[in-house]
C-alpha cells in the first residue's frame, strides 16, 4: 500500500512538472487550442456546404468527429514529450531520483489529459458559435465528454510506447501522423461510413475512432432517428464498444509502455 501511495505521489509530481512547463511556455497551449478551432471552422464552412447529412445540420454531425480527432491528436503530446525527454536526458535525471518508475508515464499521461480537456472546452465553445447544439441532458453530455477524454487517455499510452521506441521527437511526429490520419479519416468522423466503398466501409465500422465518435453523437443527442440502424455491432452499441476498446488498449499498452520505459532507462 505504501508503494502505491508513493507511486501516486510521484506521478502527481511529474504531472505538475509537465503542467508548469505549459505555464512557462504558453505557446504550447496556444497552438494546442488553435488547432481544434481551425478544424471546426475549416470543416464547417469549407466542407459543410458540400456534404449533405439528411435530416440534420452538418455541424451537429461534424462536432463529434472533430472532438474524436482532436483528442487523438492531443494524445500525441505524450509520445512527443517522452521522446524529447529521452533526447535531452531528462529521463536519466528521473532515474537518479528515488521515485517509482511508473510515475514518469502515469504523470505524463495525466498532465496531457488536462491539456486535452482544455482543448475540448475551447472546441465546444467554437462549435456553439458555428451552430452546434447539444440535444441531450446535461448528464448525458458530461458522459460524452468523459468518454472522449477516457479514450484520449488510453491513446496516450499507445503514443507513450511509440515515443519511447523512437530516437527523436521529429521521428515520432512523422510516425504518429502517418498512423493517425487514416485512422481518423477512414471512419464516421466526417462522413457517414455507409458512403465508403466496401473494404473501407468495413474498416470504418470496426474502427475504434468510429465507435467513440458514434458514442459522442448519441450522448450529445446529435443523431437522426430517420437514419437506418448501423450494420456493425460497435456502432449499434457505441458506448459499450468504446469502453471495451479503452479497456483493451490500456490492458495491452500500459504494460508494453512500462516495459519499454524500463528498457529505455537501462540503456
Amino acid at each position: 500500500m505504501s508503494a502505491f501511495v508513493q507511486a501516486l505521489g510521484d506521478s502527481a509530481v511529474v504531472a505538475r512538472r509537465n503542467l508548469i512547463r505549459i505555464k512557462r511556455v504558453p505557446d504550447l497551449l496556444v497552438f494546442a487550442t488553435l488547432q481544434p478551432i481551425m478544424f471546426v471552422l475549416l470543416f464547417s464552412y469549407v466542407f459543410g456546404g458540400s456534404i449533405d447529412i439528411p435530416g440534420m445540420a452538418y455541424e451537429e454531425f461534424l462536432m463529434a468527429g472533430i472532438f474524436a480527432q482532436t483528442v487523438i491528436f492531443g494524445s500525441t503530446t505524450t509520445g512527443s514529450g517522452l521522446a524529447e525527454d529521452m533526447q535531452k536526458g531528462v529521463i536519466d535525471r528521473f532515474r537518479s531520483l528515488p521515485m517509482a518508475r511508473s510515475a514518469v508515464l502515469a504523470g505524463r499521461t495525466a498532465s496531457d489529459l488536462v491539456s486535452n480537456g482544455i482543448s475540448v472546452v475551447v472546441m465546444s465553445l467554437t462549435g456553439l458559435l458555428v451552430g452546434w447544439r447539444v440535444h441531450s441532458s446535461p448528464l448525458e453530455a458530461l458522459a460524452g465528454f468523459a468518454l472522449l477524454l477516457l479514450f484520449a487517455y488510453a491513446m496516450s499510452w499507445v503514443m507513450a510506447l511509440v515515443g519511447l521506441m523512437v530516437r527523436t521527437p521529429e521521428v515520432f511526429n512523422n510516425a504518429s501522423f502517418m498512423a493517425i490520419f487514416p485512422l481518423t479519416f477512414i471512419a464516421n468522423t466526417f462522413v457517414q461510413e455507409g458512403n465508403l466503398p466496401g473494404p473501407l466501409k468495413v474498416f470504418a465500422q470496426w474502427n475504434p475512432v468510429s465507435a467513440v465518435t458514434q458514442a459522442a453523437r448519441v450522448l450529445f443527442g446529435n443523431t437522426n432517428p430517420m437514419f437506418p440502424p448501423p450494420d456493425a455491432w460497435p456502432l449499434q452499441h457505441p458506448v459499450l464498444a468504446t469502453l471495451g476498446w479503452v479497456a483493451l488498449i490500456l490492458a495491452v499498452f500500459v504494460p508494453l509502455a512500462t516495459r519499454q520505459y524500463r528498457r529505455a532507462v537501462s540503456r
